[in-house]
């Protein structure tokens, strides 16, 4: 391997960690889930929040990052989120109550706010043209990856906090397992601090503070000098001609010669969230159970989609630069869209009976004169059965055991299910998911890059945040069948915007892009 290879690989790894704790950060909440709800006694809409307000304050910190990231530099932000991580994830396992669990987790919701936009944009700022989609990739690899160590490290203390070691004892693995899982996160934040001390700042950031000299040597260790001069020159005339405008502000995002990407970039973006993929990678255990697998195996099916999510990533990592964006984007939604009516068929098809048997093995704090009323009762969808139980047990008793009498009842079949959830996790992997942050590391102007993808991205982590939030609530409103439905038909209106008016953007350099999207 080349000393150019090398060093642009070896920074895109290190700036692409911020991938891998937002990933970690937001998706080490699907285990979480199961242990707060009782211990706060928390309603359905509550526990969304608990969820999706890691989302929200993302979405601010992208507002406040990208502008920030172009006055202060990409690296300087990094750094500061980096420090959030850890306060986040400390906070977060201390938390007394639910109020203090909400304010840590969205404290780091700002770090994955400022991670998400500026990871990627700083090292399409750095690479080679012809690398740039495998190398801004990285940061989408590292954020699936981040999911995947959450899954196993969640399945990891559960299964350790069942076990009858002494040492597992001592940490208090069995009763403070949720507060592990949280806590694990500072640790490779803390790395990611250390480690952004070796990545230099962006040659293309420091053009526009006139530090050409820098710039330029910096640029050399990427490429050739002879193409370094050339890209520095073209940064530098792509300057000179804004230079007697007016500073970029929000509203230069709505002018006429923006139009076309601006618009380009929303939906995408909506797209990108409104199929569901936060709601399963968030909520994989609870979905889990709704088959009737029991708490363990959701653990490690879970665990499965996570490495789904990482092994179809790595394959959109491996093609993105030689099939291009669209083609990418055009199959996966089309594989989205039919794995998610797929999982509607199988959830539809499924009924709810409580035998005498499993009666007889549920846990005895359910009490067993109430539940008994159900027994060899047939129920077709999960919305009647979960009204039974609340009818039966009442609302607050029926809030804490609804997984098991669920799990304890579901028939259907969970190998359709599980195909459904991987094909489904497997295909926004490989498309939407790596593909989206590459165009918007793309699509945008040098001068307004910040403010253009902190824009776009604010409006998709809306989306996600409402996504998140409302999911725990359409299960309970529209059931399982009709929840992954609603999703299936997003989905298909995405691939056919999608095949029709998203431009190929592969193998042009950010200048050429500008010329040819921009008018």
């Amino acid at each position: 391997m080349s000393t150019k290879k090398f060093f642009v690989i070896k920074i895109a790894a290190i700036v692409a960690l911020g991938g891998f704790l937002l990933g970690f950060d937001a998706s080490v909440i699907s285990g979480v889930v199961k242990f707060i709800e009782p211990e706060f006694n928390l309603t359905k809409l509550q526990l969304g929040w608990a969820v999706s307000s890691i989302t929200l304050t993302a979405a601010v910190g992208m507002l406040i990052a990208g502008p920030m990231s172009d006055k202060h530099g990409r690296r300087r932000i990094l750094k500061f989120a980096a420090i959030l991580f850890t306060i986040s994830a400390v906070g977060s396992a201390l938390a007394g109550n639910f109020f203090w669990l909400i304010i840590f987790r969205m404290i780091g919701g700002f770090a994955v706010g400022a991670a998400l936009i500026i990871a990627p944009m700083y090292i399409a700022e750095v690479a080679p043209p012809e690398k740039r989609g495998q190398l801004v990739s990285f940061n989408q690899l590292n954020i699936v990856l981040g999911i995947s160590i959450a899954f196993f490290t969640n399945y990891l203390i559960l299964k350790w906090g069942n076990s009858d070691a002494e040492w597992t004892k001592t940490l208090g693995f069995d009763k403070w397992n949720w507060r592990w899982m949280l806590g694990l996160e500072a640790v490779p934040a803390i790395f990611y601090y250390l480690g952004l001390n070796l990545v230099p700042k962006s040659p293309r950031w420091l053009m526009t503070q006139n530090e050409k000299e820098e710039a330029l040597t910096i640029m050399k260790k990427v490429v050739s000098e002879e193409e370094a001069v050339l890209q520095m020159n073209a940064v530098e005339q792509n300057i000179h001609e804004d230079k007697n405008k007016v500073k970029s502000k929000v509203s230069d995002l709505f002018k006429k010669s923006m139009r076309k990407v601006i618009i380009i970039g929303i939906i995408v973006g909506v797209f990108q969230q409104i199929v569901g993929i936060n709601a399963v990678l968030f909520y994989a255990p609870m979905i889990f159970e709704q088959t009737g697998i029991g708490t363990n195996a959701s653990f490690i099916q879970a665990a499965l989609v996570g490495v789904t999510n990482l092994g179809f990533t790595i394959v959109a990592m491996l093609v993105i630069d030689k099939f291009g964006r669209k083609p990418l984007l055009i199959i996966g939604m089309a594989g989205i869209s039919i794995c998610l009516f797929l999982l509607s068929y199988g959830f539809n098809d499924a009924t709810y009976t409580l035998s005498q048997e499993a009666i007889a093995n549920l846990p005895k704090e359910i009490n067993h004169d109430q539940i008994v009323q159900l027994q060899d009762k047939v129920f077709e969808n999960d919305l009647d059965f979960k009204a039974a139980i609340v009818s039966t047990l009442g609302e607050e008793s029926a809030r804490i055991h609804e997984s098991t009498l669920v799990t304890a009842s579901a028939k259907m079949n969970t190998l359709l299910i599980l195909i459904g959830i991987i094909g489904f996790v497997g295909a926004f992997a490989m498309s939407i998911g790596p593909v989206m942050w590459v165009l918007f590391s793309e699509l945008f102007p040098t001068k307004i890059r910040g403010i253009a993808i902190a824009f776009v991205g604010f409006i998709n982590l809306g989306v996600g945040f409402l996504v998140q939030l409302l999911f725990p609530w359409e299960l309970a409103s529209l059931g399982n069948a009709g929840t992954f439905l609603l999703f299936g038909i997003f989905a298909v209106i995405g691939f056919v915007f999608i095949w029709l008016k998203v431009p190929e953007t592969k193998g042009k350099s950010l200048e050429e892009l500008e010329e040819m999207l921009v008018k």
